[in-house]
C-alpha cells in the first residue's frame, strides 16, 4: 500500500484551492483599492484549482492534451501569484517574464513529448522555472514588506517553499522522483503533499500581509482628512501627543501655526466650491512643501489648518511661517486663484501648558494678524 496516494493528494488540494480562490476573490472584492494584488492571487489560485481538476480528470483526456494544459495552468498559476505580489508591494508587473517563462516551459514540454520524454527531465525543468516565480518573490518581500509578523510569517513560506522546489529539483537531476505522477515513490508522494500545501498556505500568508495593509490604510483613513491628504483632528491629536512626550523627555519647545486662508468665502461665492476645494488642497501641498519631514501639517476646520513644529522656538516658528507664506506667494499662477494666509504663532516650552491653551494663544494671535490687514503672521 503507498505510503501517499499521489490522487488523494492533487484531489485534496484541489478542493482547498477552490476554497482559497472564493476567499482571495472575496477580499479582492471587499478590499480598498490601496490593497492591490488580491485579484491577480485569486487568479493565481483558480489557475491551480483548474490544474488540479485537469489532472484529477486525466483518465477522460487525451495524455497529450493533459501534459500541455495541466502544466502550462500550473506554471501560469505561480505567475500570476508574482504579478500579484509585485503589485501588492507597488513594483511594475513582470509580465514579459511571465510570458517568457510559460514559452520555454510550453517548448520544453514539446522537447520533451517528442525526443526523450524522460520523466525526471521534465520535473527538473519544471521545479527550475517554478522556483523562479517564487524566489522572485521572497527577494521582493526581502526588499520592500514592511518589518512586520505578517511579512515574516509569508516570507517564510515562500522560502520553505522555494526550498521544497529546490530539493525536487535536486532529486529529479539524481533520479528519485519516480517515472510519472502517479508513482507511488515516497520522494514523490512527500513531494505532492508539501508543494501543494505550501501553494495553499502561501495564499494564506498573502492574505496575511493584505489584512496588516487593510489595517495600516484604514489607521490612516480614520486619521487623515480626505480632501487635502492632512492630518485631521484625531490624527494631530496623536502627533501631539508624541511631541508632548519628546518635550517632557528631553526639553524641546512646540511650537504651533494657526493658519487661515484670508477671504476663502469670497472665493467659494466667486468661483465655485470646487475650485475652493482645490485651493484648499494646493494650500496643504504647497504648506507641505514649505516644512520639515518632522513637522505636521493638520485641517481643523473649512480652510483653517494647523502646523506642528517639532523642537522649534518661537524665532524659529516665526520664520517658518515666513517661509510658508513666501511658498504660496511663489506658487501662483497655476490652475488655482491667488489666495494669501494670515498665521497666529505660540510656543510651547513646558508640559504644563495644555494643548487647548496652546492652540488658543495661537488663534489669539491669528486674530491679531487678521485685524492688522491679514497675509501677515503674528506672534503670541
Amino acid at each position: 500500500m503507498p505510503l501517499l496516494d499521489p490522487a488523494t493528494v492533487i484531489l485534496t488540494s484541489t478542493m482547498m484551492a477552490a476554497a482559497m480562490t472564493v476567499v482571495l476573490f472575496s477580499a479582492y472584492r471587499s478590499f480598498p483599492a490601496e490593497v492591490r494584488g488580491l485579484g491577480h492571487q485569486a487568479l493565481g489560485m483558480l489557475s491551480l484549482t483548474a490544474s488540479g481538476v485537469l489532472f484529477c480528470a486525466g483518465p477522460l483526456i487525451p495524455e497529450g492534451l493533459l501534459l500541455f494544459v495541466a502544466n502550462s495552468t500550473m506554471l501560469g498559476a505561480a505567475g500570476l501569484m508574482l504579478i500579484g505580489t509585485q503589485l501588492f508591494y507597488g513594483r511594475k508587473p513582470s509580465w514579459w517574464w511571465l510570458a517568457l517563462t510559460w514559452v520555454a516551459g510550453m517548448v520544453c514540454l514539446v522537447g520533451w513529448y517528442v525526443i526523450t520524454q524522460d520523466y525526471a527531465l521534465r520535473v527538473a525543468v519544471f521545479s527550475l522555472l517554478t522556483l523562479s516565480f517564487y524566489a522572485a518573490q521572497l527577494v521582493l518581500l526581502v526588499r520592500h514588506g514592511e518589518r512586520h509578523f505578517s511579512s515574516w510569517f509569508f516570507g517564510s513560506l515562500l522560502l520553505v517553499q522555494s526550498l521544497v522546489l529546490l530539493l525536487r529539483l535536486v532529486a529529479a537531476l539524481n533520479g528519485a522522483v519516480g517515472t510519472s505522477n502517479a508513482s507511488n515513490s515516497a520522494v514523490q508522494g512527500i513531494f505532492l503533499l508539501s508543494a501543494n500545501f505550501m501553494t495553499l498556505m502561501m495564499a494564506v500568508g498573502f492574505m496575511t500581509v493584505a489584512t496588516r495593509r487593510l489595517q495600516v490604510v484604514m489607521e490612516h483613513r480614520s486619521c487623515t482628512d480626505p480632501l487635502t491628504g492632512v492630518l485631521n483632528r484625531r490624527g494631530f491629536a496623536a502627533a501631539y501627543r508624541r511631541e508632548a512626550a519628546r518635550m517632557k523627555r528631553h526639553g524641546a519647545p512646540i511650537s504651533l501655526l494657526s493658519i487661515d486662508l484670508d477671504y476663502f468665502k469670497a472665493i467659494n461665492d466667486q468661483h465655485g466650491h470646487a475650485v475652493g476645494d482645490q485651493v484648499l488642497v494646493h494650500a496643504a501641498r504647497t504648506t507641505i512643501s514649505a516644512l520639515r519631514e518632522i513637522d505636521h501639517v493638520a485641517r481643523f476646520g473649512g480652510e483653517e489648518f494647523i502646523v506642528l513644529l517639532s523642537g522649534t522656538t518661537p524665532e524659529r516658528a516665526k520664520a517658518m511661517a515666513q517661509r510658508i507664506q513666501a511658498s504660496l506667494f511663489a506658487a501662483r499662477g497655476g490652475n488655482v486663484p491667488d489666495y494669501t494666509v494670515s498665521i497666529g504663532i505660540a510656543s510651547q516650552q513646558t508640559s504644563d501648558e495644555s494643548l487647548e491653551a496652546l492652540m488658543a494663544r495661537a488663534d489669539t494671535a491669528l486674530y491679531r494678524a487678521k485685524a492688522a490687514g491679514r497675509d501677515r503672521s503674528e506672534l503670541a
